[in-house]
């Protein structure tokens, strides 16, 4: 799985880390189902309809309050998970190594130095909230600026 797709998968579940995998040229690809909103209560490991060959989309979920929600839940460290994308790997019990987020920048179609530079790093995090509020997810502008 990609790394992004297990980004993916840490927030919303399993089901929808195939829908919004990055395609090559650097964009997720559109995930194919119909929508449900957060407010309805469904969550996305139950809001596929029975039968169903594709995973429901990620469908305005609050990518915010679900990435808050993990952060509470966790008492061992204080992950600055709004501002970097290595804390939110770690919020996500991902690895955050250099490896992965040069794998993560080429998934995503960063063209600069693969070096785990700030430049690089802040470029990733802001990609990775844009992917995912493309992806269906309700995302604030404060998180992808």
């Amino acid at each position: 799985m990609s790394v992004f797709g297990s980004m993916v998968s840490a927030i919303f579940g399993s089901k929808h880390a195939a829908t919004v995998a990055p395609t090559a040229g650097g964009s997720a690809a559109a995930p194919a189902s119909s929508a449900t909103t957060a407010s309805t209560g469904t969550t996305p490991s139950n809001s596929a309809s029975a039968g169903s060959p594709s995973a429901a989309p990620i469908s305005r979920a609050d990518v915010e309050a679900i990435l808050k929600k993990l952060h509470d839940e966790q008492q061992r460290e204080d992950f600055d998970w709004r501002k970097s994308i290595v804390d939110l790997m770690k919020l996500l019990k991902l690895d955050s190594g250099l490896a992965a987020r040069k794998q993560l920048a080429q998934e995503l179609g960063y063209t600069g130095a693969l070096d785990g530079s700030a430049d690089m790093n802040v470029w990733l995090h802001k990609q990775v909230m844009t992917k995912l509020a493309e992806s269906g997810g309700k995302v604030p502008d404060s998180l992808k600026a």
